[in-house]
């Protein structure tokens, strides 16, 4: 057996096995045949004694299956009558023979008996160096090609070193190797430094996920070779894939392998694979790694086939499934990034395994991709030496505005830097879109090369800013010239490096500039005038007369400036043909005059109105949605069309165009402004489609196909076709010119239907024309949608959206919302509009709340955003649903309702409460100051809002809880007014007007259905 062949492949059999010659002849061909090199002879003898320690006949069967045989050897086990125990009996431990359990007679001489430990530590155990060599040498000369030596622990390892190189000096294909796992780790590295071919690991003692075997391996794989032998306990097994598992497992964590041969006989396809696994853990003997967690079901352990990964040209995937279970293979993504190198295994490693299946993959090292030098030297001279990123407020980099409110100033931040310890400067350049030059202002430097300043939204509409830096070197100069001066350093040459800057100053400057630093430069002849140089006055005249060198410039960002009803303002929504005192008899908008007062009462500032144009007569809903309506059924507004026209005409019932004119100026007397609902969408006798038919998109049947939104459908609407080729741009065209034709008429602000299912490039382009030209405008999508596709709206010009809060009922999903609205990127461009219900959306919670349950909503939605809407009835608490739907019975969408405005149980009260306090608290018009504080019950909502100047705050808490009282203890923010814990403060409860004091940041409160909320302001002071 030659070192060189390793790996060592070597089967195993005891000597007490039983039909040992039967067994042999029968299983070592087979193992031969399996990959298996040699037979390890296990016995328990000595190879001092008599009887030959491996039998001729294990020789011969072994040499017949063409094995080579290795045994056991303990060279510190002497039989007792050995003469070099008699000779050297200082040099071993004898064992005696004792008397029972009679006390010893130190008297007596008590015999010897079984074997004699020599004692191969001492430095006189050098004489006993021959005789075992010798008795090794016989068992060479007779066949014997590999000894296993055991209990290498209890030998000098001076005196083994000279062993090992003794035997190798006899014959070099000589195999020697010994038991590493009975050592501690660091004896085991010195003893494998000594020459032997390979220790056998702790293999035996794995549960297949444990890192310390990987630790073992990576201790010892520098110093020698590695070989598993499965204990008993893992091949003991009914289970074949067990047995196979802990061979094949073994094999690939050493690269070697000692099978017993009863494991083999019983899985010989197995121990062929661990032959042939071993062979490949052979060529990868370098850095071993645990890719997966001591849990994980399937091990993955990493081998390569050099030192380090990272330079490896090959590496080996071991996948080691301990469970007897199918599991599926760890997550490549997540694998495999730990790997740490330009290596990629194939798709199929990382399939499933099967129970205990043991999955070996290579893989080699890709080509790393390299690119052209992107540019010369020179290219790279040309490059921005500056820096400047994370600007704040910016919308995908610019590409979209950011929204404000004129009136406004925009806090702007950005990092600013470059290389070095060089003095920047920045500055803000802004202005309006119609305006050629920029106006500018510094920025102020912070740490961490934070630079922040601001600028003033004067006029509405469309504006832009971007951010200017360069290097400051006269700034720069000052700094570092007043450090000089300030620890009294301060060089000739340093006034004279001034004195340069300003006379370069000079050579670029003309006219009076030139003139003022001229005199300047007369005062700074001399060397000892530091305060000329630190002049404020003279920093005045270099700063405008900067070269700016390195200039660097950042893309622009666009700033939307609205009116403020675009961030604050309450709307109401009303049916205009059922402000009616009789169902039979149809609402006019000389009837909604009537009702402003009562409107604007309630502190309402927009009223809103579904479609008020013709209605179509095919496919006419009747009331609830049914198919068939009666003769006096006035079908649904959203079927828009008829022959009195499309979307530029008004329904005949409602009035003409003289009344409602007479209606935008009473709304406007009163405070209010009229919204109206644009939905592109048309009846099947709208006039677009016999006068545009290719707007649409016909079947082949001849017929339009109706407008669904699964499951709901919508016999009575057809949609245009955006994209017909007719119709581009011509439908475009008129969609806008209808948008235009209400502007005209007075109208400014407009709810969109269902925007989300329209192009996006249309609106895009439809409201940047109509915004262009009347910057006033508003609009509000009404986009019940995937968030994506809710904010992509509002980036491309949709002033306000509604949102999920008619869904939002507990407080983690209330608290997780807001936070998104008011933290993250949204916050620069979506204004969240929260409407408590809507003609199509009765919501479940209104459904079974009752009373409270309204309040509760109208609080929430009044408080928390500046934009509050509701739809009438809201006010009346109407939620009686159609069973099982989100739907109101006996809509409003297809029949007229009048109501009884002060009917019992009404919340006018509330709502115009809250209205009140909108108005009256700058706090209250918007929500991205929404700050959620501690109450101790997750039914209790509880947040703050503060004033714009930080004055005072309006804590609002809300019992989340319609039907039970709640109590919580709360945190007052004392903090944000500089007062500890235990001091006082003013507080006021702003719908009654009450004052008092709390003492101390922790309170308690209690709220019941009968009054499930509390809105107070908190100020410093005797009283808030």
């Amino acid at each position: 057996m030659a070192s060189q062949a390793l790996p060592p492949l070597l089967v195993s059999v005891d000597q007490n096995s039983a039909q040992l010659g039967e067994m042999l002849a029968l299983e070592l061909p087979a193992a031969a045949r399996g990959g298996f090199q040699s037979l390890l002879w296990k016995q328990d003898g000595s190879m001092f004694g008599r009887a030959p320690l491996v039998p001729k006949f294990v020789l011969a069967e072994a040499g017949k299956a063409g094995l080579q045989v290795a045994t056991e050897v303990d060279v510190t086990s002497f039989p007792i009558e050995h003469p070099l125990i008699e000779r050297y009996p200082a040099l071993f431990a004898i064992r005696r023979t004792g008397s029972g359990d009679a006390p010893i007679d130190p008297r007596k001489h008590r015999p010897a008996a079984g074997t004699a430990r020599a004692r191969l530590r001492q430095p006189e155990s050098e004489v006993l160096l021959e005789p075992i060599a010798a008795a090794i040498f016989d068992l060479v000369d007779a066949g014997v090609r590999g000894f296993r030596l055991r209990n290498v622990e209890r030998i000098d390892p001076g005196l083994l070193k000279r062993l090992i190189a003794m035997v190798k000096e006899r014959d070099g294909s000589l195999l020697l190797f010994a038991d590493g796992f009975e050592m501690p780790r660091a004896e085991a590295v010195a003893r494998a430094e000594l020459g032997l071919d390979f220790l056998v690991s702790s293999f035996g003692w794995w549960d297949l996920r444990a890192a310390w075997l990987v630790e073992e391996t990576e201790a010892l794989r520098c110093c020698t070779f590695l070989a598993a032998e499965p204990r008993p306990a893992q091949v003991r097994s009914d289970n074949p894939a067990v047995i196979g598992r802990a061979l094949i497992a073994g094999a690939a964590t050493t690269g070697g392998i000692i099978a017993p041969l009863g494991a083999v006989h019983l899985c010989p396809e197995a121990s062929a694979r661990a032959t042939a696994t071993a062979r490949r853990a052979a060529r990868h003997l370098g850095e071993m790694r645990r890719l997966t967690g001591s849990s994980s079901p399937v091990t993955a352990l990493l081998r390569s086939d050099g030192g380090d990964v990272r330079t490896a040209s090959s590496l080996m995937l071991v996948l080691i499934n301990t469970a007897p279970e199918p599991q599926p293979a760890p997550d490549p993504d997540l694998l495999l990034p730990s790997v740490g190198a330009n290596f990629t295994f194939a798709e199929d490693v990382f399939k499933p395994l099967r129970g205990c299946e043991v999955r070996i993959a290579e893989a080699t090292s890709g080509a790393p991709i390299l690119l052209e030098t992107p540019s010369t030297a020179m290219g790279a001279v040309e490059q921005p030496r500056l820096v400047i990123e994370q600007i704040s407020p910016s919308v995908d980099g610019g590409d979209f505005p950011v929204k404000r409110v004129v009136g406004e100033t925009v806090e702007v931040s950005a990092k600013v830097f470059g290389d070095g310890h060089e003095q920047l400067a920045a500055e803000i350049l802004w202005r309006p879109r119609d305006q050629a030059d920029w106006m500018s202002v510094r920025m102020s430097q912070f740490p961490n090369d934070l630079w922040q300043g601001a600028f003033p939204l004067h006029r509405l509409g469309r504006h832009e800013f971007r951010i200017k830096a360069w290097l400051d070197r006269f700034g720069g100069f000052r700094r570092d010239f007043r450090k000089k001066l300030d620890a009294g350093v301060a060089q000739k040459v340093d006034f004279a490096e001034g004195r340069v800057l300003v006379e370069q100053a000079i050579a670029r400057s003309s006219g009076e500039l030139c003139k003022a630093l001229h005199r300047w430069m007369e005062r700074l002849k001399k060397d000892e005038d530091d305060e000329a140089l630190l002049s404020d006055d003279l920093a005045v005249l270099m700063d405008e007369a900067d070269d700016h060198p390195h200039l660097l410039l950042s893309p622009a960002q666009s700033v939307d400036s609205e009116r403020l009803q675009a961030r604050f303002s309450s709307w109401y929504e009303l049916f205009p043909r059922s402000e009616t005192d009789d169902p039979g008899r149809h609402g006019r908008f000389d009837d909604v005059i009537k009702r402003l007062p009562a409107i604007r009462e309630m502190g309402f500032d927009t009223l809103y109105f579904p479609p008020i144009h013709p209605i179509g007569r095919i496919n006419r809903k009747g009331p609830n949605n049914s198919l068939v309506a009666g003769e006096g059924d006035p079908g649904s507004p959203y079927a828009i069309g008829g022959r009195e026209g499309g979307h530029t005409a008004l329904h005949p019932e409602l009035g003409s165009f003289e009344d409602f004119a007479r209606l935008i100026a009473a709304a406007h007397d009163h405070g209010l402004e009229i919204a109206l609902d644009f939905a592109i969408q048309c009846s099947p006798d709208h006039p677009w489609i016999k006068e545009h038919p290719y707007w649409f998109d016909w079947r082949p049947d001849g017929t339009i196909k109706y407008a669904e939104n699964p499951p709901k459908k919508y016999q009575d609407i057809v949609n245009v076709d955006f994209y017909q080729r007719e119709a581009i741009p011509s439908l475009w065209v008129a969609l806008r010119d209808a948008v235009q034709f209400w502007i005209d008429r007075g109208v400014k602000t407009f709810r969109v239907d269902n925007p989300h299912t329209k192009p996006l490039p249309f609106w895009e382009w439809m409201i940047g024309d109509i915004r262009g030209r009347h910057p006033d405008a508003i609009f509000l999508a009404e986009a019940f949608t995937r968030p994506a596709m809710m904010y992509r709206l509002a980036k491309i010009g949709f002033s306000q959206s509604y949102t999920y809060f008619t869904w939002r009922n507990h407080k983690a999903e209330l608290t997780e919302y807001l936070t998104e609205l008011t933290t993250t990127e949204p916050k620069e461009f979506y204004r969240p509009h929260f409407f408590v219900n809507t003609p199509d959306i009765n919501p479940h919670y209104l459904q079974t709340s009752g009373r409270a349950g309204f309040r509760i909503r109208a609080v929430l939605a009044g408080t928390l955003s500046g934009l509050f809407g509701l739809y009438s009835g809201f006010e009346l608490c109407e939620a009686e649903p159609v069973p099982g739907k989100e739907e109101y019975l006996d809509s409003e969408k297809y029949e007229i309702r009048p109501r009884d405005w002060n009917a019992p149980g009404n919340i006018v009260g509330d709502v115009t409460m809250l209205n009140r306090l909108r108005r009256s608290h700058p706090a209250l018009q918007t929500h991205l100051n929404t700050r959620f504080l501690t109450a101790h019950n997750d039914a209790i909502l509880y947040y703050a809002k503060p004033s714009p100047d930080g004055s005072d705050i309006i804590l609002v808490m809300v019992n989340l809880d319609p039907h039970h009282d709640q109590s919580a203890d709360f945190e007052v923010p004392l903090w944000d007014f500089g007062i500890d814990d235990h001091g006082s403060i003013g507080v006021e409860d702003l719908p009654s007007g009450a004052r008092f004091r709390w003492f101390g940041k922790w309170q308690h409160v209690r709220l019941g259905p009968g009054l499930p909320f509390r809105i107070w302001r908190i100020a410093p002071g005797a009283d808030a």
